[in-house]
């Protein structure tokens, strides 16, 4: 359609005339309120951002966890890592455990030491409360 009549159409209707491919060959142009487009792009960038931070695994660990068990979520985190997600890693501490955090905290960094062929520490492990945290990453 000419140009020209895309514009007298979008204007008897009161919307107007939005360019959206510029390269296609003729280019699209699209008849819409300009205010409500703008709008839902922004709403669409602002959506695929949240995704993004989605992209981190959590994997919960005990001081009293046995080796099997450890083995276990040791693989399970080589998969996230194989898929490049991030991993947060938390050791939660109850009862006694609360007064050997020195122990739990150095159960963790040999776990995640145990990791370091395939990951990389982003800090060091952090304790909060009754929680000790880390998170790794992809190499």
């Amino acid at each position: 359609m000419p140009t020209s009549e895309a514009l007298k159409l979008a204007t008897d209707k009161g919307l107007d005339l939005v360019q959206i491919d510029p390269k296609g060959d003729p280019p699209v142009v699209k008849i819409v309120n300009f205010s409500q487009f703008k709008y839902l792009q922004k709403k669409k960038e602002s959506g695929s951002s949240k995704i993004q931070g989605a992209e981190m695994k959590t994997v919960w660990l005990s001081p009293k966890i046995s080796a099997h068990d450890l083995e276990v979520k040791k693989h399970q985190i080589e998969k996230f890592i194989a898929k490049k997600k991030k991993v947060k890693i938390e050791m939660i501490l109850k009862g006694r455990d609360k007064a050997h955090a020195d122990l739990a905290l150095k159960e963790m960094q040999d776990f995640v030491e145990s990791l370091s062929q395939v990951s990389k520490a982003e800090s060091a492990p952090k304790i909060l409360g009754k929680n000790i945290t880390i998170i790794i990453s992809p190499i």
